[in-house]
């Protein structure tokens, strides 16, 4: 570990150890893999619990099916005392998602085609249809994958999701 030309601000690099602060920078490079990875887009949202839980009580069936996938139904159904909070943070998610490619709610981008899922390990991330998909698509540079980081959390009255999309090289064929 060294410090930049004051001999303060140490720096680490994702590959070779220390190296003077802001080469990483420079050079792309991720913390976490030590492979070059771009950031294509950031998005955040704070959502009322209350407002959901006004329009859960207001138009019921109607609003989730309009703005809920199954799976996000479901899982809100499996948690009755947390219900509004679960389905606020799924809500502040997509509102997040639409930010980090830069349409919001227009050109062809749905609620219904931004689904909160998980995988197997448990961490959140989004299963993508429709126009949404095709938006993140159309992101992506030639020879990248496409990567969802999510995190969502609540604390009554509100819920906060926050959606980073990055591109990765992809893995060359074996």
């Amino acid at each position: 570990m060294r410090g930049d030309e004051n001999g303060d601000s140490p720096s680490f690099s994702a590959r070779a150890g220390p190296q003077a602060a802001g080469e990483r920078e420079k050079e792309g490079l991720s913390l976490f893999s030590g492979r070059r990875m771009l950031i294509l887009g950031i998005g955040s949202d704070l959502c009322s619990i209350e407002r959901i839980q006004a329009s859960l009580d207001r138009f019921g069936e109607r609003f989730e099916r309009r703005v809920f996938t199954e799976t996000e139904r479901a899982k809100a159904a499996g948690r009755p005392l947390t219900r509004a909070g679960t389905l606020a943070k799924r809500f502040a998610a997509k509102e997040a998602f639409s930010k980090a490619v830069g349409t919001g709610f227009r050109r062809g981008v749905f609620m219904r085609d931004i689904g909160v899922v998980n995988k197997a390990s448990g961490e959140p991330t989004l299963a993508l249809t429709g126009g949404a998909k095709q938006r993140l698509d159309a992101m992506i540079p030639e020879g990248h994958a496409a990567r969802i980081h999510l995190t969502m959390t609540d604390d009554h009255p509100f819920a906060l999701a926050v959606v980073i999309i990055s591109a990765v090289p992809r893995e060359p064929d074996a």
